[in-house]
């Protein structure tokens, strides 16, 4: 069975940390430690809200059907509706060597690798300090920015994600900004994907931190596969 992950309750927890001196070196130095920091007490901090059952809103003129049933590049965020967020459904416990360390708490869950590496997915809400208006890839570069300003944002790549959980039918992508590292001295080689959607005013946060650029490349295959993110219905 899919394993979902929930909205945050609280936004200024985020996400995890990328570094603060070097993007690339830091980045694998927080990761692998999986901490939460956010440097600058100056930026926008998202409103908290109280984690509640609700029941789902239906947007007239949208049709979630049809933003499901396609891929979701950054320049498409505008076809989300506001309010609900885009969450997260994952099977990667389900792949021989990783496990679950904990499910749920605060937006987030958390897996390990018998080899080592470790995976932290985040969904976050109210996020609508940093959004850009209609702009996903600019929203997305200043939630890099807002956990870390000294990040050099031109160095994020475009990349995707499974879009939707339904496997019986045809695989969509969904494209997400990519932040990665390669080993430094005594560290990790790292790796962020995340995406801030604007209307929504929400965020997907996925971080992997592994020994070395291998077992990177082998957990970013898992994750590619196993860890969808899920439109609104």
């Amino acid at each position: 069975m899919a394993r979902s992950v929930g909205p945050l309750k609280a936004a200024p927890a985020m996400v995890g940390t990328v570094g603060a001196v070097s993007a690339a070196a830091a980045l694998s130095v927080v990761l692998a430690a999986c901490s939460v920091n956010v440097p600058d007490p100056a930026a926008p901090k998202p409103s908290p809200s109280e984690s509640t059952l609700s029941t789902p809103t239906i947007t007239p003129g949208h049709d979630a059907e049809a933003v499901a049933a396609k891929d979701l590049p950054l320049g498409a965020g505008g076809t989300l509706a506001p309010g609900d967020p885009v969450t997260v459904s994952s099977r990667l416990e389900e792949v021989p060597g990783w496990s679950v360390v904990h499910s749920g708490m605060q937006g987030e869950t958390r897996y390990l690798k018998t080899d080592g590496c470790a995976v932290v997915v985040r969904v976050s809400v109210n996020q609508g300090p940093l959004v850009v208006p209609g702009d996903d890839a600019g929203s997305t570069r200043e939630l890099f920015r807002y956990l870390d300003p000294g990040i050099a944002v031109d160095k994020l790549k475009p990349t995707s994600l499974r879009w939707g959980q339904d496997s019986a039918k045809p695989a969509h992508r969904v494209e997400v900004l990519a932040l990665e590292s390669a080993k430094p001295s005594g560290g990790t080689a790292a790796l962020v994907l995340a995406r801030l959607f604007s209307n929504p005013a929400s965020s997907v946060y996925v971080s992997l931190a592994c020994p070395d650029s291998g077992t990177l490349a082998n957990a970013r295959a898992d994750v590619e596969s196993q860890v969808a993110l899920v439109p609104p219905a």
